[in-house]
Formats: C-alpha cells, sequence, structure tokens
C-alpha cells in the first residue's frame, strides 16, 4: 500500500480502505466524541517504519485505539497502534522483534472552517503553506496511514539491539562475541612483526652455514 492507498480512482478518499474513517456519526457538534478500535493490516511500499531498518511486516496486524472528538474547526483524533515490527541487531545482525506501541494525534480540518487564527494581512503564499502542513476531512472522512507512519517510526529505535549488552561480532573474523566471550586475537606491533622476519632471516643463514663442511676441512682432507 502506497502513501495514495486511502485515494479512490477519482481521488477522493476510499471508505473500503481500512485507514480510511469515516466522523458522519459525529456531527459538527463540538464535544461529541466517539471512540472504536480496529485491526488493519500494516501498509508496505515502503515497509511501515524504517526502511532497511526495522519495521511492521507488510500485511502483519496492526492494533488501533482511536478517539474522535468534534470541535469547531474539525476533528481531533487521537490514538495508539500496537504491533510487532521485524529487523535485525545493528550489532551481531541476528534477527529480531520490538513490540510497537505508537501514540499520535492530528487536527483534521473541515474545509470550510474558518481560520480564526491567522492574520488578515497573511499573504496568500502563507495560506498555501500553511495547508500544506494541515490534515484536512474529505466528505467527512480522513486517512490514517500518513499520521500512522509518522508514530511507528518515531516509537522504533533507529539502532536496533538484541540487547543493550550484545557484544556484536569480531571486528577481525566475524564471529559472535556472545557466543565465544574468550575469543580474542593476539596483538602484535607492526615494528616488533619486523625485527621477528629479520631474526628469522638470520636464524635461517645460520643454519644453512652450519650444513656444509669448513673450507680447511676439505684442503686438509685432499692434501
Amino acid at each position: 500500500m502506497n502513501s495514495k492507498a486511502g485515494k479512490a480512482l477519482n481521488g477522493h478518499l476510499d471508505h473500503r480502505n481500512p485507514l480510511v474513517f469515516d466522523t458522519h456519526e459525529l456531527g459538527r457538534r463540538p464535544g461529541a466524541l466517539k471512540r472504536l478500535t480496529r485491526s488493519v493490516d500494516a501498509p508496505g511500499s515502503p515497509v511501515l517504519g524504517i526502511d532497511g531498518v526495522i519495521g511492521v511486516p507488510e500485511g502483519a496486524p496492526v492494533e488501533l485505539d482511536l478517539r474522535l472528538e468534534s470541535v469547531m474547526e474539525g476533528v481531533l483524533v487521537t490514538g495508539t497502534a500496537r504491533a510487532t515490527a521485524e529487523g535485525e541487531c545493528v550489532r551481531c545482525l541476528e534477527p529480531l522483534t520490538v513490540e510497537v506501541d505508537a501514540d499520535f494525534q492530528e487536527m483534521f480540518s473541515y474545509p470550510d472552517a474558518d481560520d480564526r487564527g491567522r492574520s488578515s494581512a497573511a499573504e496568500p503564499a502563507d495560506d498555501a503553506e500553511d495547508d500544506e502542513d494541515r490534515f484536512f476531512l474529505e466528505d467527512g472522512l480522513f486517512d490514517l496511514e500518513s499520521m500512522l507512519r509518522d508514530a511507528v517510526v518515531l516509537a522504533l529505535p533507529m539502532q536496533p539491539v538484541c540487547k543493550e549488552t550484545c557484544a556484536g561480532l569480531c571486528s577481525e573474523c566475524g564471529i559472535r562475541l556472545d557466543e565465544n566471550p574468550d575469543h580474542h586475537h593476539d596483538a602484535l606491533d607492526i615494528r616488533w612483526a619486523a625485527l621477528q622476519g629479520l631474526a628469522e632471516t638470520v636464524q635461517d643463514g645460520e643454519k644453512d652455514n652450519m650444513g656444509g663442511a669448513e673450507p680447511g676441512v676439505d684442503e686438509k682432507q685432499e692434501k
């Protein structure tokens, strides 16, 4: 499901979409309340979460608890989304799961609501910028997907770990350190390595000389 999944083919919100909600029962009387719960399938493309790091798999259940409140300028939506996200530990790369409990709140304005808070001297360009940051009801419907995505991203860890004490992987051979706590590599100073190589060369030369006969002995035997 993409970011425009709540739109029908004619460009309007599709009430059959599980993330599209109807507010007609509230009416426009300020103070009217409606609570509802709904289980929906997690949208995909992109993943519901942090792409390439951790997210709720497409089609996985997402439990929604919503509170709709009618106010003067629109409908105030407050809610919680609960789901299970999947990813991998950033230290040891093992698979992991995280329980997501994301809270959100957003105002969905009536298209004809007057903006009492705006200055009468506001420029048209300013009005356009304000509208980009606002959500509007469309024929009494609103689409929760954009708000849900933002809430889940904020609720997820940017660098998930399987446990806080995870030691990660060995930087030299890649072995998992939690499973091999005594694992280590002998570190050899590069300066000592050069001297060790020179010493081995000298020792090899001495061995070669000892393996041959002394020149003086050969001459005596020939006489």
